[in-house]
Order: C-alpha cells, then structure tokens, then sequence
C-alpha cells in the first residue's frame, strides 16, 4: 500500500507555506486552510491531516518559520491546547546588510 503524498512533512509545510503567502501582513489562517490545499473540500479527506499538519505546525513554529496563534497571541509551540491559528513571524528582527 502506498502512503498518501500529501501526508509528508514537506508537502505540509509547502501548503503551510503556500496560505500564508497569500495573506496581507498579520493575518493568520486555521490549519484547516492548509489541509483543504492538499486535500480539497472533502471533509473526510482534509480531516485526515489535521493531526500531521499540527505535528509539522509545530516544528516550523520551533525553527521560526510560522508562529503558532490563540486568541490572537504567539504560544509555546510544545504547550498549547484547542484552537489555533498558523501566521507569519511579525517580530523578525532586521537582516544585516
């Protein structure tokens, strides 16, 4: 049995990636916008990746590359609950010239 493409870390992260580019400057999305990415609209499909993509959600948030959100707010990465939003770091300190 071949293993679904769209459950890979890397095809996750690309579609993590991919909805956030789209948005304007601090805006979020819910990780499910990820998942219909990969997925499409069936809910029985989509559904299927929500516990990878918070696995991966959760290392890219470690590494700097997305933050983790509730209600608003950046959370710890490994200690948080229920639900949350995905957005792109806002305080990314200034790169050296």
């Amino acid at each position: 049995m071949t293993s679904d493409p769209s459950r890979r870390p890397d095809a996750l992260r690309a579609a993590i990636l991919a909805a956030l580019s789209k948005l304007a400057p601090g805006k979020s999305i819910s990780p499910s916008d990820a998942a219909r990415l990969l997925a499409g609209s069936d809910e029985k499909q989509w559904s299927r990746l929500m516990k990878p993509l918070r696995l991966v959600s959760v290392e890219m948030a470690k590494a700097g590359e997305i933050e983790i959100l509730r209600k608003g707010k950046p959370v710890d990465p490994d200690n948080f609950r229920g639900v949350y939003r995905l957005a792109l770091p806002q305080n990314t300190p200034p790169q050296a010239p």
